[in-house]
């Protein structure tokens, strides 16, 4: 498959026809599954999650690069996560005209402040590539954006290798069939889920799941539940109203919802504005980030994924600041960097305001938000920007180099869609964990109290 789907396949329509009907029943069989748009509650009316009828190539060297840069990427949004004078610096401008961005800033004010309660931290994330074709005919890897928020499907993804191994099969592409790897991000995310659970050291505790009350993604969390059930480690999914209502902290901040002692608190909900409709599911996210349950992501993590972050690691100097006697482990980050450009009131600003609008179809205009379909292209830059230059509102956005892959033809498949050749430009997306505990041990010599810290750090 290097050069996509050859075409004689292409020109059998016959034989696409069988292949996408098949393609469509292995992946229900397999599991690859969501519930249906008009009936998101339902738990009987489901169908296949989109996926193209054929795997997308990847270059070996790419692959290996993404694979390589992801444990950095891992110590990156660690070290962030720890670095409050960064983070406040890099965020000044945003917190002071994005209100969402602000609250979520002010709450990890408040917990250091208080201090922390838990000194577990557990980081699930997704770093998005795009494969960067330029005019020269030289290619590169370049990052979309890192999730340290409820990246997602990692349970689907487990299942689709099977999918595409029986129809490249099918298609006589044997060899091909054979070159698919085997992937189960689901098992990796849940081993290191279960090892937060453990380090917390109750076995009567539950790993909660934080969920929307309308899911139709389910079934790829169920992957990870399941994967930890196997452990004999008990879940819970629970909402926003149900923390609000039912839950509470100790004396000891151990956190309970509906009675119910909560080792792992597993945000799948929570990143985007209209996800806390009034101030008790603000105070509900307070109170989990005060407590001593493991908070995936916490607040300061939640933080360090943001937009602004990502474009202010883009500046020279910044990532020699988290890794100052490992310049070939900044070479490897930086290398996978698109550009980054600020938008905060001043010179520098001011350029990058006029170079968008002299060519908004070379840029992405990215909002602080996460979820997808947020991003601003082409004329609708112009708009925007037309709007906001003079304003500080203009802050609350960065502006990145659109990256160009060379599509692929491929077919998608998804529910009610026609079946058609069409031009898909695919991301690969890594999956990286992590876990890291910090004890601390307290012991007497010749009548001093000596502390002393050491760090257990586990990624992959």
């Amino acid at each position: 498959m290097a050069q996509g789907i050859p075409d004689e396949v292409i020109m059998n329509t016959s034989l696409m026809k069988e292949l996408a009907d098949v393609a469509k029943d292995v992946a229900l069989q397999q599991g690859i599954l969501m519930r249906i748009q008009e009936t998101p509650n339902s738990s009987e009316l489901v169908t296949y999650a989109p996926f193209t009828l054929f795997p997308t190539p990847v270059p070996k060297a790419v692959f290996l690069q993404a694979l390589a840069v992801q444990t950095h990427y891992n110590t990156l949004v660690d070290k962030i996560s720890q670095d409050p004078d960064f983070l406040e610096e890099a965020l000044a401008s945003t917190i002071a005209v994005d209100d969402f961005t602000g609250r979520l800033f002010r709450i990890h004010q408040q917990i250091l402040k208080e201090g922390r309660s838990q000194s577990i931290v557990l980081g699930l994330n997704r770093s998005d590539y795009m494969l960067d074709q330029r005019n020269n005919g030289l290619s590169s890897l370049k990052q979309i954006e890192i999730n340290t928020f409820a990246a997602s499907f990692g349970g689907l993804s487990s299942r689709t290798p099977d999918v595409h191994r029986q129809i490249l099969k099918m298609a006589g592409r044997l060899e091909e069939s054979q070159r698919i790897l085997d992937n189960d991000p689901a098992a990796g995310l849940a081993r290191a889920v279960a090892k937060a659970w453990e380090l917390y050291g109750s076995e009567r505790a539950v790993v909660m799941f934080l969920v929307e009350e309308s899911q139709r993604n389910i079934f790829d969390q169920r992957y990870i539940e399941y994967e930890l059930w196997k452990r004999n480690i008990p879940t819970k999914r629970k909402r926003f109203d149900d923390v609000c209502e039912k839950g509470s902290l100790d004396q000891d901040k151990r956190l309970f919802v509906d009675g119910q002692e909560v080792a792992v608190v597993y945000f799948r909900n929570g990143y985007m504005p209209q996800n806390y409709p009034s101030e008790k599911t603000w105070e509900a996210r307070l109170m989990m980030e005060r407590s001593l349950a493991v908070k995936c992501p916490d607040i300061s993590t939640h933080l360090a994924g943001t937009k602004k972050v990502q474009q202010v690691l883009a500046k020279p100097g910044v990532l020699e600041k988290f890794f100052p006697d490992k310049p070939q482990v900044v070479e490897q980050i930086r290398a996978t960097f698109a550009g980054l450009y600020t938008l905060d009131i001043g010179p520098e600003g001011d350029k990058t305001v006029a170079m968008a609008l002299a060519a908004p179809d070379q840029f992405v205009l990215k909002p602080q938000r996460e979820g997808g379909g947020n991003n601003i292209y082409g004329s609708d830059i112009c708009q925007v920007l037309q709007r906001l230059k003079e304003s500080t509102e203009r802050t609350a956005y960065i502006l990145m180099d659109k990256i160009q892959p060379t599509p692929v033809q491929n077919y998608m498949l998804r529910r009610d869609f026609p079946l058609q050749i069409s031009n898909c430009d695919s991301e690969l997306g890594v999956f990286g964990v992590y876990v890291r505990y910090v004890i601390t041990f307290s012991f007497t010599a010749s009548s001093r109290f000596c502390t002393s810290r050491n760090s257990l750090f586990i990624s992959s």
